[in-house]
């Protein structure tokens, strides 16, 4: 699907399958105003199948815009995007519907997806059961912790089954007990499923902590302008010492790169 200004924004499993991709943003500008300055600026990324990319940066560099791009949302000014697949985009809040129960939310991504009514309350209870919430099928968003509410808003992203998850700081508003368990359930369950998965956070350590790889986006206009493979052996936890030592290492680039933009 060709779009203005010569951007191309399309799922492209066959050509990304034969690079060995899952995603791939080549040469990317974004403004959001024809004479306006560029939101983002000639970036390129590309991301292995299964793959667990982190992406840190100052606020107000671009990173909501760019899984806005990935997720079709938004259209590239120039340069190319392929994805293997329609990406699901997880925001900052879990957006359940209120009147509906845990179980129901879920469900409710299985029914845009086709699935028959008689098979999707166990699909949504085997998925609720992925994120340990086996008890909670009938109870209503107000009636749950924010951290499990996340969860269930995981449980109905997985239920969309799409290779691509868009995180967009979604554990930003939890408290730091709450957000260090969802971390452990978040890596089970991106080993578990061989999900492709683009993660915007604004905490270092977060991004270290999860991802196999990191990378800093510059200040307006945004460019990709480092990248860090995080070699760090699994299990992880935000106070170990090697994630510390890298989050460090990364969190004086960003400080270096706020400051040549102050």
């Amino acid at each position: 699907m060709s779009l203005t200004g010569g951007a191309r924004i399309a799922p492209g499993t066959a050509l990304l399958e034969s690079e060995g991709l899952a995603v791939k943003i080549s040469h990317v500008t974004k403004r959001f105003n024809p004479n306006g300055p560029d939101v983002l600026q000639d970036i390129s990324l590309s991301v292995r199948p299964g793959e667990f990319v982190s992406l840190v940066g100052a606020s107000g560099c671009g990173k909501s815009t760019l899984l806005n791009l990935l997720a079709g949302l938004e259209k590239p000014t120039s340069g190319e995007i392929l994805t293997d697949g329609s990406p699901t985009l997880m925001f900052q809040e879990p957006a359940l519907m209120p009147w509906l129960t845990a179980g129901k939310n879920v469900e409710l991504a299985l029914l845009l997806r086709g699935v028959p009514r008689k098979e999707r309350k166990e699909k949504a209870q085997r998925l609720l059961s992925m994120v340990h919430l086996d008890r909670s099928y009938n109870q209503r968003p107000h009636e749950l912790s924010g951290g499990m509410r996340q969860r269930v808003a995981i449980a109905r992203a997985i239920a969309q089954e799409r290779k691509v998850l868009l995180m967009d700081e979604p554990f930003a508003a939890l408290d730091a007990i709450t957000r260090d368990l969802i971390h452990e359930e978040l890596s089970r369950i991106w080993k578990e499923t061989g999900l492709t998965v683009i993660f915007v956070t604004h905490n270092v350590r977060e991004a270290v902590r999860l991802g196999q790889r990191v990378a800093l986006m510059s200040s307006r206009p945004g460019r990709i302008i480092q990248e860090w493979n995080v070699d760090i052996p699994e299990p992880r936890r935000l106070d170990s010492p090697p994630v510390a030592e890298l989050a460090r290492v990364i969190t004086d680039e960003l400080r270096e790169e706020i400051r040549r933009h102050a």
